[in-house]
């Protein structure tokens, strides 16, 4: 019982956190479940669900705020939402899975907190055929990983020059429910729901929520890049050290 109560409000501010950067948790849920030594396999399909309904009010706040533009996704999506249902059909299991994971998140961290505080006004447009390579590898590699692969596709709009924070969030959460989506439909996994897990991701979801408005109307930009930041650390040094 007290390991539920820990374990939800873990995910409770992995939720807040993830959401308020755009993105819908995945790789957080994951990393906090692995860390109390929850088999991941058994809750999968619902972690993606969840992904989709924290990285949908996301998007809802943000859009509502006005940062949504469609072009910033519109040409990853052409590509990702195939290549993570491919990608869904050989997801990657125990040790090897979680390095992996760990290790996709450490080139982010590194190029996000080299960024200056002040960022770039002078905005580029987005390529097509890198938008259209960029989309197949993070759609793949997220299909495989199980999450929707907002914690690549916003550092890559930032460190581009495509878009600023609170753009790549929005963006990024479109992103996350089309490739969760995809990910979900591509998986043979049975969705399997007991008490424990009802209490854990109600307590995700609403973390979730309270996150994606504090991130879309609250915080500055300045403040959404290193909770970015924050995010993807915390989920990296989990997985590489604490599983």
């Amino acid at each position: 019982m007290e390991q539920d109560i820990t374990i939800a409000f873990a995910l409770y501010l992995v939720g807040f956190l993830y959401a308020s950067v755009g993105h819908g948790g995945a790789s957080g849920y994951i990393a906090i479940l692995s860390l109390f030594t929850i088999p991941v396999s058994t809750y999968k399909p619902l972690i993606l669900v969840l992904n989709i309904l924290v990285a949908g009010m996301g998007f809802y706040h943000f859009w509502k705020a006005g940062y949504f533009r469609w072009q910033l996704c519109r040409l990853f999506l052409i590509t990702s939402i195939p290549a993570a249902f491919i990608g869904s059909k050989y997801s990657l299991e125990g040790n090897i899975y979680h390095y992996l994971l760990g290790l996709a998140l450490v080139l982010p961290i590194i190029k996000l907190l080299g960024i200056k505080p002040n960022e770039t006004e002078n905005l580029k447009p987005v390529k097509l055929l890198p938008a259209l390579l960029i989309g197949t590898l993070i759609g793949g590699l997220s299909g495989m990983l199980n999450i929707g692969g907002g914690i690549f596709l916003s550092p890559v709009l930032i460190l581009l020059g495509w878009a600023n924070v609170k753009e790549a969030a929005a963006a990024s959460a479109l992103f996350i429910v089309f490739n969760s989506l995809s990910g979900l439909l591509g998986s043979s996994a049975a969705l399997m729901i007991t008490p424990s897990a009802i209490t854990w991701f109600i307590m995700a979801a609403t973390g979730g929520i309270t996150g994606a408005y504090f991130g879309s109307t609250r915080f500055q930009n300045i403040t959404v890049r290193y909770l970015l930041s924050a995010v993807l650390t915390i989920a990296s040094v989990k997985l590489l050290f604490f599983m």
